[in-house]
């Protein structure tokens, strides 16, 4: 029972980590600025089950998935640095994204598959840690690792939730500045993503 325990409260840390409601919060603030309470909830509904799916389906089939298209982690690393980066930094400028918003100030639905779902909740980093924690496990260690996601994911929609209380209490002023700071932050995430891609790739320390 205590091998059990360690390793629920390892796979919870390792995502929490990774994909900390807390911290994706203002980034989430940030992307649907100027929607409607309706829209910011069915936004993050859609982010957040979608990145449980594709994260399950990568848990159960992740291996066969990257054999099958070729597809490697220093790739999957640099790809999704990539996406990061881009994304951090449109909130820098604070450019609405053409592939995000639509004319007339409606939020596009498709930002809650990318760039909330993928990559942020469910980047590389997120899909590796999941593929590493079931790796030669029997299936109650898989079932264990799926539901501490789940509540991960749980824990992300309600913070998503929420963030309207968060704004009244910041301020619309400080959200903008939240938002270009977890910019940055995405921006040099991505990087530093980038930079782990290449050095897995050319074997570099």
């Amino acid at each position: 029972m205590s091998d059990i325990l360690t390793y629920t409260l390892t796979v919870f840390t390792g995502f929490f980590a990774i994909m900390n409601p807390i911290a994706n919060t203002p980034i989430f603030v940030g992307l649907v600025q100027g929607s409607s309470p309706g829209e910011k909830k069915k936004i993050a509904k859609n982010a957040t089950v979608t990145a449980f799916l594709i994260v399950f389906a990568f848990i159960i089939i992740g291996k066969y998935i990257f054999d099958i298209f070729g597809i490697t982690i220093p790739a999957f690393k640099i790809t999704g640095g990539i996406l990061i980066f881009w994304v951090g930094f449109k909130m820098l400028q604070s450019e609405k994204s053409k592939m995000h918003h639509i004319e007339g100030g409606e939020i596009d639905d498709s930002l809650a598959i990318s760039p909330l779902a993928i990559p942020i909740l469910a980047g590389p980093g997120t899909i590796v840690t999941a593929m590493n924690d079931v790796a030669g496990q029997d299936y109650l260690h898989i079932a264990i690792t799926i539901g501490v996601f789940g509540v991960m994911i749980l824990l992300t929609y309600w913070a998503f939730s929420i963030s309207e209380k968060i704004i009244s209490f910041i301020g619309n002023n400080m959200i903008t500045v939240i938002a270009k700071l977890m910019g940055l932050i995405l921006a040099i995430i991505g990087v530093n993503m980038v930079i782990d891609g290449i050095k897995l790739a050319f074997n570099l320390k």
